[in-house]
C-alpha cells in the first residue's frame, strides 16, 4: 500500500469522524472464560488462546502468559502504527523489528513482599528499521507513532479500569 491509497481508505472515515464526532467513539470487547486448571480462554477473533500462570508464578510454560500478551499487544500495536505512518509520510521500511521487554517482579503478585509491586516496572520498546530515510524523517516518523499508537498511550498514560461482577 502506498501514501495515496491509504489516505484513499481513510478520508472518508475521518471526514465521518469530523462530521459526526460520537461515530469515532467504538468499543472493542475481548472474552474470555475460565477453564480447567488456572487457566483462561480468551478469543482473539482469529484463534483461541489459553492463557495461565507464568512459569515465574507456578505455570507450566505451555500456555500463554498474560504478560507476554500484553506485550505483544504493544508490539502489534506500536509495527501497525508504525508501518501506517511510514506509509503516509512516504518512508520506505525495507524492514523493522520491534521488541518489547517487561520488568516484572513476580513476589508481588504472589504476595510474598506486600512492598513489591504487582504489575510491570518497567516497559521497554525496541525498534530496528532498516531505512534511507534521514535521521529527520525517522525522527518525525517515530514521533508520530508514539503520539497515535494506542497500545502504548494507554500503558504510558494509564486509563481508569473499571470492575464490574455479576453473579
Amino acid at each position: 500500500m502506498n501514501a495515496d491509497e491509504l489516505r484513499a481508505i481513510q478520508a472518508p472515515i475521518k471526514s465521518r469522524y469530523r462530521e459526526a464526532p460520537e461515530s469515532a467513539l467504538i468499543t472493542l470487547r475481548a472474552t474470555g472464560a475460565l477453564t480447567e486448571g488456572v487457566a483462561c480462554s480468551v478469543e482473539t477473533g482469529k484463534a483461541l488462546v489459553t492463557a495461565g500462570l507464568h512459569p515465574g508464578s507456578g505455570g507450566s510454560g505451555l500456555q500463554a502468559c498474560s504478560g507476554d500478551m500484553l506485550l505483544q499487544a504493544l508490539v502489534a500495536c506500536a509495527g501497525v502504527t508504525l508501518s501506517a505512518v511510514a506509509t503516509a509520510l512516504g518512508i520506505e521500511l525495507r524492514e523493522g523489528k520491534l521488541v518489547a521487554e517487561g520488568d516484572l517482579d513476580f513476589r508481588g503478585t504472589l504476595g510474598v513482599d506486600r512492598e513489591a509491586p504487582v504489575g510491570f516496572r518497567a516497559i521497554r520498546l525496541k525498534l530496528e528499521l532498516d531505512t534511507d530515510a534521514s535521521q529527520d524523517s525517522v525522527d518525525k516518523l517515530i514521533q508520530l507513532s508514539e503520539r497515535y499508537c494506542v497500545v502504548l498511550q494507554t500503558i504510558a498514560n494509564g486509563v481508569p479500569v473499571g470492575l464490574e461482577v455479576s453473579r
